[in-house]
């Protein structure tokens, strides 16, 4: 199977770094990173949008991550690939200022196949922020967090 290399999406002050899933030949390796780094679960079901729990605890993390580290990179990842991290990420561009039409582009842009799943874009199309997230502009740093 053909696994996409990792892809990073940047704007304004944030970083964000799209992995795909581990193969059942690198799974433990990658659970020893992702435990080792303390990351964080926000397991939501492929083809769905995100609850409003799930888009609250994201966006929150986002909010002080960015705040914390200027310009550090945050890396996402689910399962499949192609649909859920794309939103999450997509959302923190909607919320940073970008116009959801923009941001479905741009991630499209950086991922071919990424929201192309009609319920995944038309939660995006009706998304509206709440919560803009504003950043100090800063140099990007060389660091990357796994969340």
């Amino acid at each position: 199977m053909h696994r996409p290399a990792p892809m990073e999406v940047t704007y304004r002050n944030m970083r964000f770094l799209v992995t795909h899933n581990p193969t059942s030949a690198t799974l433990n390796k990658f659970l020893e990173e992702l435990k080792k780094y303390g990351v964080l679960d926000r397991p939501f079901d492929d083809g769905s949008s995100p609850s409003n729990q799930t888009v609250d605890n994201w966006l929150s993390l986002v909010n002080i991550k960015f705040r914390e580290e200027p310009g550090c990179c945050t890396a996402v990842r689910c399962v499949a690939g192609p649909g859920r991290t794309p939103v999450l990420v997509a959302l923190a561009l909607i919320e940073g200022g970008m116009k959801s039409e923009d941001a479905v582009q741009f991630v499209r842009q950086k991922r071919h196949g990424a929201l192309t799943a009609s319920d995944s874009y038309l939660y995006l199309e009706k998304y509206r922020s709440t919560m803009l997230l504003h950043f100090k502009d800063s140099s990007h740093r060389n660091n990357c967090s796994i969340q």
